[in-house]
């Protein structure tokens, strides 16, 4: 493939020139590929890279440590086999009572409509999650609408995967339209990454998906660094604002990538003045092959505390962690 980024795409023909060779990647942000110390090819095999590359435009050319590189690129740190770190960390199989539909908390649902996403995040907590077994038939789809009719306690259903904005218009209408038919279902969240790396998804056949729901929407964008913002990503949450779309973002806290006071700071900025609203920053759930992003406890509070200083009260994430078992995501204060 080309050595240069391609103008910009839909957002199919985006997927399709993705980057999904480490040595090409290197190429574009013109570094040395033997000095960045590329995960082994078992690794790559189960877990590949995938980039899109408008997202690349906002690395770095030259440095290997930029924080959006580090969070796509596969290190060798990934082969090592760390005590405590698992395949499945949040032990998403014991709530995992049809294919594709997860029921964690009370009164919501969680759907895996793919298992898929336009990037691959290396600290995925699903890296290891058997898509394949939970990727729903036609008889199954029947019975996850049975399983949240029965319900009546589940009023939210979320879309998650994989990444559901992968899934085209026309599943996503279907779904909803047999949705709109349970009368307890009030709202339907999205969690995506999409809107902010391949933000060409938000056209104007996305918004007026969103935009005739009877339920109400509410889309939980995915975004960890302020450098992850960009233009086109603001007009993106523009036209979803304008759509009367609840934006939240949940980062995720990763050692060397925005454990700084003054990174998490400016993220609550820059997500704000795109429109979106600061929720929740994730303490890293232990999954193997992804150690090397975890942050001790003791300094993911010291942290918090600082950022509690410097941001006010509503641009302020709330610090959670997900603990199996229990019935809500545990919260830590400052």
């Amino acid at each position: 493939m080309s050595n240069t980024l391609h103008p910009k795409r839909d957002w199919q023909q985006e997927l399709i020139h993705a980057v999904t060779d480490p040595d090409e990647l290197c190429r574009l942000l013109e570094l040395n590929p033997q000095k960045l110390q590329t995960a082994a090819g078992k690794t790559l095999a189960n877990f590949p890279l995938k980039v899109p590359r408008g997202f690349i435009a906002r690395m770095q050319k030259g440095n290997p440590a930029d924080p959006l590189l580090r969070q796509v690129f596969p290190f060798s740190a990934e082969d090592q086999k760390r005590q405590h770190y698992t395949a499945d960390p949040l032990r998403e199989k014991n709530v995992n009572p049809v294919s594709g539909l997860l029921h964690k908390y009370q009164g919501r649902v969680l759907l895996t409509l793919t298992g898929v996403c336009a990037i691959n995040c290396r600290f995925c907590f699903r890296r290891h999650f058997p898509y394949a077994e939970n990727n729903p038939s036609q008889l199954e789809w029947e019975k996850i609408f049975a399983y949240i009719k029965k319900d009546t306690s589940i009023q939210e259903v979320i879309l998650s995967g994989g990444d559901p904005l992968l899934s085209n218009d026309r599943v996503l209408s279907a779904l909803t339209e047999r949705l709109s038919t349970i009368p307890q279902v009030k709202r339907l969240r999205i969690h995506s990454r999409i809107p902010i790396v391949l933000p060409e998804r938000i056209n104007e056949a996305f918004v007026a998906w969103i935009s005739s729901l009877k339920q109400t929407p509410v889309l939980v964008t995915h975004c960890n660094h302020p450098q992850e913002i960009n233009e086109t990503v603001r007009e993106a949450m523009q036209l979803l604002k304008q759509a009367g779309v609840t934006l939240l973002n949940q980062a995720v806290l990763l050692k060397g990538i925005n454990d700084a006071v003054e990174t998490q700071v400016a993220l609550s900025e820059a997500l704000f003045s795109a429109g979106i609203q600061p929720y929740y920053l994730h303490l890293f759930d232990k999954v193997q092959g992804a150690a090397h992003f975890d942050l001790e406890l003791a300094r993911a509070k010291k942290l918090y505390r600082q950022l509690s200083h410097h941001l006010p009260g509503y641009l302020l994430p709330k610090l959670a962690r997900e603990t199996v078992g229990e019935g809500a995501k545990t919260l830590f204060g400052t």
